[in-house]
């Protein structure tokens, strides 16, 4: 009888080490396995930040003869895990006539081309396909292969005379303006 009960008690001590065991080596395997998930999955996790304004130039340095300039845009840019700060995320022409500034993305409705101002014609050009667009951005004839006219931008001029735009490109070859994510 008493070699049954020292086996019997060893059995017991034999387990609750087993399990003991069991339930430290989970613990110390579930938190590096957890925290590597995090790291990983930290791109999806974030929310991703709506484009907002960006200072393009300041009114000041802006012509009001209502002939469009062309203007980059720089903002900060985040990818899977890098952060890139004032780089070039497109381009707009302005145009300012008095008090009123518009904006135009450089980019072709038709196939995502920049488009090039001719002072001398007073018009745009795609180089690509030979879309024509008048100083305000619409179709310049009906024969050019865009689908749309150029797309406007919002513009704000703040009280410091700073030109902040609402950067944005849209689907090429399209009718009508549907945003790129």
């Amino acid at each position: 009888m008493d070699t049954k009960n020292a086996g019997s008690h060893s059995d017991r001590r034999g387990f609750f080490k087993k399990a003991l065991t069991m339930v430290i080596t989970g613990v110390l395997a579930v938190v590096p396995l957890s925290a590597g998930l995090l790291v990983l999955l930290d791109p999806w996790r974030r929310r991703a930040t709506a484009g907002g304004a960006v200072k393009v130039t300041s009114l000041a340095a802006l012509p009001d003869d209502g002939v469009p300039r062309k203007f980059p845009v720089l903002a900060n840019r985040t990818d899977a895990w890098n952060k890139y700060t004032n780089v070039p995320v497109g381009a707009v022409y302005l145009r300012r006539t008095g008090e009123k500034v518009q904006a135009l993305n450089v980019a072709c409705p038709h196939a995502g081309c920049f488009v090039d101002f001719s002072p001398e014609k007073g018009d745009f050009l795609c180089p690509c396909h030979n879309s024509s667009f008048t100083v305000d951005g619409k179709v310049a004839n009906a024969s050019s292969p865009s689908p749309r006219s150029l797309d406007g931008l919002e513009v704000e001029v703040r009280p410091d005379g700073g030109v902040w735009v609402v950067f944005q490109n849209f689907q090429a070859g399209r009718p009508d303006r549907v945003p790129l994510a």
